[in-house]
C-alpha cells in the first residue's frame, strides 16, 4: 500500500498483519480521492476506524490541513504512528487511540469537512456511529460522510436518520456511499 498523490507521494505505507483490517486497495483509494479531490485542500479529515492510517494521510498529502484518526487496535495503532513519522504528517494529525464511540466526542472543531468510516463488515457498526454523529457539532449540512461498506449493505436506515445519500460508488466486492444531512427545514 503506497500514497497515491501529493507530498508524500510514491511513499509505502505499513499495514497490520492479519485480517483484523482490510486496507483500501491503491485503485479503489484512487478512485475515491479522484472523486473528492476539490473538497480535500485545507479541509479537516476524521479517519474512522483507521486501520493503517492510509486513507488520513492521502488526505493530509492531497492538503488537509489537519486529520484525526482514530482506532483502537494495538497493532494498528503502532502502524499509523509509524506510518505519520514516516509520511512527516504527525504535526498535521491527531491520532486518538480509542474506540470510535468515545472518540467522537474527543474531537473539538469548528466543523468537519469530510468524515471518513471503514467499520469491521458485518460488525453491524454503521448505524450507530450514523446516529452519533448527528448529535456532533462538527457534524454540519456541509460534512461529507463517506461510508465503505459491503456491496450489498442495506442503507435505508440513513434517510430515517436525516441523511441524504449523494453518490453511491460499486467496487466489486465494496462500494463508496456519499451521504450529508439533511438541510433543516
Amino acid at each position: 500500500m503506497r500514497v497515491i498523490a501529493g507530498r508524500a507521494r510514491s511513499l509505502r505505507l505499513k499495514t497490520p498483519e492479519g485480517m483484523d483490517t482490510r486496507p483500501t486497495t491503491d485503485r479503489i483509494k484512487e478512485t475515491l480521492f479522484n472523486m473528492i479531490q476539490g473538497e480535500i485542500p485545507g479541509c479537516i479529515f476524521i479517519d474512522l476506524f483507521a486501520g493503517s492510517g492510509g486513507i488520513g494521510i492521502e488526505a493530509l498529502s492531497r492538503g488537509a490541513s489537519h486529520a484525526y484518526f482514530v482506532e483502537n487496535a494495538r497493532e494498528a495503532i503502532s502502524c499509523i504512528q509509524e506510518n505519520l513519522s514516516f509520511t512527516k504528517f504527525s504535526n498535521d494529525a491527531t491520532l486518538l487511540k480509542q474506540e470510535v464511540f468515545s472518540a467522537l466526542s474527543m474531537i473539538h472543531e469548528k466543523e468537519a469537512d469530510i468524515i471518513f468510516m471503514d467499520p469491521p463488515y458485518q460488525a453491524g457498526y454503521e448505524e450507530k456511529v450514523f446516529r452519533m454523529l448527528l448529535s456532533q457539532p462538527y457534524v454540519t449540512e456541509r460534512t461529507l460522510i463517506i461510508l465503505e461498506a459491503e456491496i450489498g449493505r442495506e442503507t435505508g436506515f440513513l434517510k430515517e436518520m436525516g441523511y441524504e445519500i449523494v453518490k453511491v460508488k460499486n467496487y466489486k466486492t465494496n462500494k463508496h456511499i456519499f451521504v450529508r444531512k439533511e438541510e433543516s427545514a
